[in-house]
């Protein structure tokens, strides 16, 4: 049975070796193998989230340690994970459209176009956020130690 059928029963669905999925408040706790697995593939896999776990690891702490409003820390830290999360979804595409086929063609490339596009919205997302709300506080410090 293919997943598709699986999936498109209405008396509930099941896993790849057939049994029933679970839901309910516990499903997510299940769930965190898988997201362990995916983390750790896409750490081994790609450099560009290599590296951008590196800048998370700067600036995470740094987002807590600064003189700003809780919503501010919050703007900060969660412009960090937005970059993680979209590299992560970026992984994923590429991934399924290698699996699908390695040859060149021009579906696969505009897949692949748009997720690294959408890796680069986020990093300006995150660089317009940490300007704006540490930019100014930067600045005033320089002013006062130079």
């Amino acid at each position: 049975m293919t997943r598709h059928a699986s999936t498109s029963r209405s008396s509930g669905s099941s896993d790849k070796t057939g049994h029933a999925k679970r839901t309910g408040p516990l499903r997510g706790l299940f769930a965190l193998p898988h997201s362990r697995d995916g983390i750790a593939a896409t750490w081994r896999e790609e450099s560009a989230f290599r590296q951008e776990v590196c800048v998370a690891v700067a600036l995470l702490p740094l987002a807590f340690l600064m003189p700003v409003s809780a919503v501010e820390r919050v703007l900060l830290a969660a412009s960090v994970l937005l970059v993680l999360l979209v590299e992560l979804l970026n992984s994923a595409i590429e991934a399924a459209v290698d699996r699908i086929s390695l040859e060149r063609h021009e579906l696969s490339g505009r897949a692949k176009d748009c997720g690294s596009a959408a890796v680069t919205v986020a990093i300006l997302i995150g660089a317009m956020t940490w300007a704006v709300i540490s930019g100014p506080l930067a600045w005033h410090w320089l002013r006062a130690h130079l």
